[in-house]
């Protein structure tokens, strides 16, 4: 975990751009995938190159976690796992600090990460244009799983109801968010009839914690989080309990979805998802982060079925997966 990322990056970029045309140029099924994908077994992910050529096998795997708050917190939590990964693949495997969703999905469509945990809101648009195949989530000890869009006020501002962000302000986090920004867009459009620039000023933050200490600190009158952030925020004492307040909560979404590059090697996918089901959580940097949000385990699941309220919510909204 100590190579040179920038080295890396140029490697990886011209192995994926050498094949670029192979699923292009054969006649398959791929729905809403890009041209480049091909999805014959119709489960909504890119399939494995069934040519070896068009496999990867790099030396050194680029890991990526969602972009929600300061990478520098995630670099130090990750380690534990990423060194299990180290010896399960026999790789070297890097931290790669990504800024911010669009980053990370490009960073994957342009060869450059490998493994990935993608927000709940960017894991249909990964996944249609960067060949992103998540098989895992983060869930509690007990099985449960996911977690709520909220949208918090602070004390005094005079917003008691998501009615009365009229003529106010309402901070998203970005585009491709689901609790940041699809989920509270359809819910205010379709139970509140309310919109944006018509009914209130929407404002973007660029990741949820700077969302929540917008409001805490007053600088955003309202805005739409996760409350998993929330809570993790809390427990570290970035913020007490009684700076935000919560106005409305959401159904229950699935969390961030991890998985690989769908051109790396079968075998070593498979060595790859082996590691996160086989990682004792117990005594490591992982746990002691993720408990804060009553995480405790990686949970078998499928994109299919875990994302499909998300990809109804990205209806809803007239999203599209057109890759660019």
């Amino acid at each position: 975990m100590r190579l040179d990322i920038k080295l890396l990056i140029g490697a990886s970029a011209i192995a994926l751009m050498s094949m670029g045309g192979t699923a292009a140029a054969q006649d398959c099924p791929r729905g809403d995938l890009d041209t480049r994908f091909c999805d014959v077994d119709g489960d909504l992910i890119a399939d494995i190159p069934t040519d070896p050529a068009d496999q990867l096998d790099p030396d050194t795997l680029i890991f990526a976690y969602t972009p929600v708050e300061d990478p520098a917190v995630y670099k130090t939590a990750w380690s534990d796992f990423l060194e299990h990964l180290e010896a399960e693949t026999g790789k070297d495997v890097v931290f790669f600090p990504v800024q911010n969703n669009a980053a990370q999905i490009e960073a994957m469509r342009s060869g450059r990460l490998h493994i990935a945990g993608f927000n709940t809101g960017s894991n249909p648009l990964a996944v249609n244009c960067a060949g992103f195949r998540p098989f895992t989530i983060m869930a509690s000890e007990d099985g449960n799983f996911g977690y709520e869009m909220e949208i918090i006020t602070y004390p005094g501002s005079g917003i008691e109801a998501v009615e009365d962000i009229k003529g106010k302000q309402l901070a998203f986090t970005s585009p491709t968010s689901n609790s940041g920004f699809k989920a509270p867009s359809a819910i205010l459009k379709g139970d509140f009839d309310m919109l944006p620039e018509r009914d209130f000023e929407p404002v973007y933050s660029g990741k949820h914690d700077n969302s929540i200490l917008g409001v805490a600190n007053k600088d955003y009158m309202a805005a739409s989080i996760a409350n998993s952030v929330k809570s993790r925020m809390i427990s570290r004492d970035v913020i007490s309990e009684d700076d935000v307040k919560v106005i409305y909560k959401s159904q229950t979404f699935p969390t961030t979805g991890f998985g690989t590059v769908y051109n790396l090697k079968p075998e070593l996918q498979e060595k790859i998802r082996n590691a996160f089901f086989n990682f004792e959580w117990e005594g490591t940097s992982l746990q002691a982060e993720f408990e804060k949000s009553n995480e405790g385990q990686f949970l078998e699941m499928t994109y299919q079925e875990f994302w499909e309220v998300i990809r109804k919510i990205d209806t809803a909204n007239g999203v599209s997966y057109a890759c660019e």
